[in-house]
């Protein structure tokens, strides 16, 4: 949403006068990315943006409950944009999911000695303290965030003039203030924040489920933001600008409308079609039923951002071949570095390959990879060297499968920049890309 909000900017640069462009600078609040701005990454190439929904009640107008002076992210996204500005990912993160939280500074909000929680209630201690609890659940960097609160997201619909959804049935929720009849529809910024929110409505009542809605809301906001009544008419141009510049907290590295613009000036041609919405994929908590955990498909799609590749879903029509990852992989650690055969099974698992064993072996100074002279084995063993990144030859031997023996030149391999990005097997994952017709998904 972001994206295409800063894809406005650039034409109101043009279009609203000196005036209004201070105006609208000055709207803008700015809160601190990390505890020490020192460490803040310069952001180039691949962009990684965290969308954040605070669920503050300290609100000018009633209607969502008393504020106690808490506040949550009720919606978190992480927004992906490709180096050659191709594609958008946006992956949903589940405000319930259990995870260890770091420690975080106080940046505004008080210090945090960490632990384990939901996902949602770093925002307690700031944008900063959020930022940091995503970096370390998807292993991302994070290089800018947005926060909105529940006005400033009715205000943005309603500048725009509402949106347009299609409802496969009639939704009615008193929590949410949802009351909706099924079908075709133009709706207002408060019936848009109470679909994106209803849980109630939904026969699972879970958080998981209304990430669904969440996807519809932003689809319709993508698509209403790039239709022309919105970018030709001054008067609503400029509402929706003050909207969304008045409503919105973000990194000092985003402060100024410029760095908007320069936002602007990547994403602006990213077709609709390349923008997808992803749910990160979820099972139950083993300890919570009403909690989620990541699963390996989301471990997968976060390596595909991280290595700045195309997410690859179940539902894409591509030609894999079926015994890429078919062969067992036994994995001796060599390198004399403790739990490291360990930590390469996790990442070789996390890719979908099956690793049949671990072991320590005799110190080795080489890493090599060697495959049976079969035609699985052959294509499984180069596959997992493109994927972990090591720039080895396979070998073939009298193994059984493939045998990947972790040498002390291990690291020092992993840490060179890989010729080619490795690629991402395909995932499940609830998804819908953002110009898919609203009545027909």
């Amino acid at each position: 949403m972001i994206g295409w909000i800063s894809a406005l900017v650039v034409v109101a640069l043009i279009a609203v006068g000196a005036i209004a462009y201070a105006q609208l600078q000055g709207n803008v609040t700015t809160a601190p990315l990390r505890s020490d701005p020192s460490s803040e990454p310069l952001a180039t190439g691949d962009l990684n943006i965290l969308l954040l929904g605070s669920d503050t009640r300290a609100l000018a107008s009633g209607g969502y409950g008393d504020d106690d002076g808490s506040q949550r992210s009720d919606a978190m996204v992480v927004a992906h944009i490709s180096s050659d500005n191709t594609r958008i990912d946006a992956v949903q993160l589940p405000r319930d999911t259990l995870t260890d939280l770091p420690a975080c500074e106080d940046t505004g909000r008080g210090s945090f000695d960490g632990g384990f929680g939901m996902l949602n209630s770093a925002l307690e201690y700031g944008p900063a303290c959020s930022v940091a609890a995503v970096e370390q659940l998807t292993g991302l960097t994070i290089d800018h965030f947005v926060q909105i609160d529940f006005e400033g997201f009715i205000g943005i619909v309603d500048a725009m003039g509402g949106i347009d959804v299609c409802l496969p049935q009639a939704l009615t929720d008193g929590h949410a203030q949802l009351d909706l009849p099924a079908g075709a529809q133009s709706i207002d910024g408060t019936q848009a924040l109470a679909l994106a929110r209803t849980r109630h409505a939904l026969a699972e009542e879970s958080d998981v489920a209304r990430l669904g809605h969440q996807q519809m809301v932003l689809s319709a906001i993508v698509q209403k933001a790039t239709k022309t009544d919105v970018l030709v008419r001054p008067d609503r141009l400029y509402a929706f600008l003050d909207a969304a510049t008045s409503s919105m907290t973000v990194d000092p590295g985003l402060g100024a409308l410029t760095d908007l613009a320069g936002l602007a000036a990547r994403v602006a041609n990213v077709p609709m079609s390349s923008v997808t919405f992803l749910t990160m994929p979820t099972t139950e908590a083993p300890q919570d039923r009403n909690r989620v955990v990541p699963t390996a498909d989301a471990d997968v799609i976060f390596r595909a951002l991280l290595d700045d590749v195309p997410v690859v879903l179940t539902t894409d029509e591509v030609e894999e071949d079926a015994t890429v990852r078919t062969a067992p992989v036994r994995i001796l650690n060599g390198a004399g570095v403790a739990g490291l055969a360990s930590r390469v099974s996790e990442d070789a698992t996390g890719y979908g390959y099956t690793v049949s064993g671990l072991a320590n072996a005799d110190a080795a100074d080489l890493t090599v990879i060697t495959a049976a002279d079969t035609p699985d084995a052959q294509q499984t063993a180069q596959a997992l060297a493109s994927e972990l990144g090591l720039a080895v030859t396979v070998q073939t031997g009298d193994v059984e499968g493939v045998q990947l023996l972790l040498g002390a030149d291990y690291t020092e391999l992993t840490s060179q920049p890989r010729a080619t990005p490795p690629p991402s097997r395909p995932v499940d994952a609830v998804n819908r890309s953002a110009d898919t017709d609203l009545c027909t998904a």
